[in-house]
């Protein structure tokens, strides 16, 4: 085709023929020293990192052409860059560059970005230029992938119905639901006795703006006298997914604020007999079993039975409960 074809682009033409096309913010070799290494020894001392980026935004209009409230300022992206990589520790490139490709979505009005993220004089034999990673995502797939790990189809389906405020999650993990509740405005403490998890969980907290998490690594199941302290009436809600230890029901009850929720899931003993997982037992809920640890509070929402699991194109047997504690006065209003 002729290149004289091109000027129907300029000509009086309706969208989207005449639609403006994304600008990009360029910014190459950002140069800093961070704390970044999969050892301990390699964290202890901050060492050369580098970054390259591109933000592709749509620009605002035309008549702000010489205003910096119609771009996206370099210099501010580039010190809140510099900003987390010498401020956070990463065990992984790739921890890093998903800290920051968070930041800017949460940021700045970017639909696509680009980044580079490379250790400029990587530990490494025989390498003699640099390591990284790179990463292309869009708005739309950050938004999708924002939690690698989705939390529970019931702990979404159910959250309308709960309380604001702050809550508990028992036997975190990863802290999917943790982060969950936290995007949503709430107050999470995470506990576990992993302590590996919890610190991956405070770094990926950290990572974008959310309600406030702490995490407490404690053993859920020491005996008595030694039983860990929840607290009372501390909580709006208390999350346990797939995890049972039945002496700690008390101290569940004991921390949930009057009026406060507990929401629960794991696996029934069906799921033992079926699928022989969890492997031993113990570890399942008897028919109606988990009704009984938990009479003292009100029901709301009891299923026992076949599930969808949420990490797996399979189902699962499990007991789904909402319950809430009651007020003084009574029932909860």
């Amino acid at each position: 085709m002729p290149f004289s074809c091109r000027p129907r682009l300029t000509g009086l033409k309706t969208i989207p023929d005449n639609a403006a096309m994304p600008n990009s913010i360029v910014i190459e070799r950002l140069e800093f020293r961070g704390r970044c290494g999969v050892t301990p020894d390699e964290r202890a001392v901050p060492q050369p990192l580098a970054i390259d980026l591109e933000l592709h935004y749509q620009p605002g209009p035309m008549e702000l052409a010489d205003d910096l409230g119609r771009t996206i300022d370099y210099a501010e992206v580039s010190q809140r860059v510099v900003d987390i990589g010498t401020s956070q520790d990463s065990c992984l490139l790739e921890t890093l560059a998903e800290r920051l490709i968070t930041m800017l979505f949460d940021t700045y009005p970017a639909e696509r970005i680009s980044l580079w993220v490379r250790k400029l004089h990587p530990p490494i034999a025989y390498v003699t230029g640099s390591v990284g990673v790179r990463i292309e995502r869009t708005r739309l797939a950050q938004r999708t992938d924002r939690f690698a790990q989705p939390p529970s189809r019931f702990l979404a389906e159910q959250l309308h119905r709960l309380p604001k405020g702050r809550a508990l999650d028992v036997a975190a993990g990863n802290g999917r639901h943790t982060l969950f509740l936290a995007s949503h405005g709430y107050d999470v403490d995470a506990v576990d006795r992993n302590g590996d998890a919890l610190k991956q969980l405070s770094i990926e907290a950290q990572s974008s703006p959310m309600g406030a998490v702490s995490t407490r690594n404690i053993d859920l199941e020491q005996p008595p006298p030694h039983e860990p302290d929840l607290g009372t009436d501390a909580y709006d809600v208390i999350l346990v997914f797939f995890y049972l230890h039945r002496p700690l029901f008390p101290r569940l009850i004991e921390a949930l604020k009057p009026g406060g929720m507990l929401v629960y899931e794991t696996f029934t003993i069906d799921n033992h007999v079926l699928h022989s997982h969890p492997k031993r037992r113990e570890f399942c809920l008897a028919p109606n079993e988990l009704l009984r640890l938990t009479s003292p509070l009100r029901l709301l929402h009891y299923d026992e039975g076949r599930h969808s699991d949420d990490r797996a194109s399979r189902h699962i047997h499990t007991a789904q409960l909402i319950a809430y504690k009651p007020t003084q006065g009574g029932p909860l209003s």
